[in-house]
């Protein structure tokens, strides 16, 4: 099912029922004209397609890489199932969050319009345990943003780790590249991983390497530097500045080009910026190909691995908790 709806400001947006995905995000640029920023699919037949990485899905139970798909919690192991190399990635493979249909309600009020969509993950649903009932709401707020708020709860111990997985060009999808793109991150410190992607433990300063963007700077100018297992691009997860649990600005991106900004807000303790490293070439919406580097993706979340790394911050939700989080992508103009 698809769900058309226009904010207070007038941001235009179209979500899916599969996957609870964001498909289009139509937003002004410094002449006033509108753009549909996000990469995606005519239709759900395209979500459903071999062409589809995840594009605006809701992503989960666990998004990011658990690695070799294994955890252990009060005493017990599980094996998730391996999509990615020896790991184990975004939620699976056939039933993970991007894959299903979500039941959809649209919603409209004074802190805005949009769909609110909810699905139960059984117990056992890739491996996961315990019933997990979710809900992702979507508005358009009267400050030009778009709002996604989370929330869920279990009937077992389990790790939960939900984002969006939205690519972003802020000159329009379709557009051939976001090298151009300056972006901002407050993050001080990130996340070294390993060749397969999976956090080595440590936590490290972004001072002297590609990955300091504490002052604003264009994507392409230290893209160039990564070699080996890292040569495609960004596909960190940053360290985000400031208390867990509290929402802040932790991003800001600008398209010279349109003039286009978006400030991404969130309380979560961590945020994975991606450069569509693995889009190759795919004709999806409107008849647009779509490229290697032609978007980037600001995914908040917890860490990569979080379930076999005590160190980090906990993903692990219990019964009679609650998980909830929200995130924010705010548009705006410079001239």
């Amino acid at each position: 099912m698809e769900f058309q709806v226009t904010g207070p400001s007038g941001m235009r947006a179209k979500f899916v029922s599969r996957g609870a995905t964001l498909a289009e995000l139509w937003v002004p640029d410094r002449d006033g004209a509108m753009a549909d920023v996000v990469l995606g699919f005519d239709n759900e037949a395209g979500y459903a397609s071999s062409d589809n990485q995840h594009f605006g899905c809701t992503t989960g139970r666990f998004a990011n890489r658990i690695a070799l798909g294994k955890f252990s919690l009060d005493g017990k192991e599980y094996q998730l199932a391996i999509n990615n190399g020896v790991n184990h990635l975004h939620g699976g493979s056939q039933r993970d969050l991007s894959r299903v249909e979500w039941q959809g309600e649209p919603f409209a009020g004074p802190e805005g319009s949009g769909v609110i969509f909810r699905y139960v993950s059984p117990d056992g649903e890739e491996g996961y345990p315990g019933k997990l009932d979710i809900q992702v709401t979507y508005t358009l707020t009267p400050g030009n943003s778009l709002k996604i708020d989370y929330v869920a709860t279990t009937d077992q111990a389990t790790p939960v780790n939900l984002t969006n997985h939205s690519y972003f060009n802020l000159s329009g999808h379709g557009s051939p590249s976001v090298l151009d793109h300056e972006v901002w991150i407050g993050a001080e410190r990130y996340t070294p991983k390993d060749a397969g992607a999976i956090p080595t433990g440590e936590i490290a300063p972004v001072e002297g390497t590609p990955l300091d963007f504490r002052t604003r700077r264009r994507i392409g100018e230290r893209i160039g530097d990564f070699t080996g297992h890292e040569a495609d691009g960004y596909d960190h997860n940053f360290v985000l500045n400031g208390p867990i649990g509290v929402m802040k600005m932790v991003a800001t991106a600008y398209d010279p080009a349109s003039g286009r900004t978006m400030h991404v807000h969130t309380d979560q303790p961590g945020m994975q910026m991606y450069t569509a490293n693995f889009v190759w070439g795919q004709t999806c919406k409107a008849g647009q190909v779509y490229r290697k580097h032609s978007a980037v993706c600001f995914e908040t979340q917890h860490f990569p691995d979080s379930p076999n790394k005590p160190q980090f911050p906990s993903c692990i939700l219990r019964p009679g908790e609650e998980y909830r989080y929200s995130c924010a992508y705010e548009f705006g103009v410079e001239a």
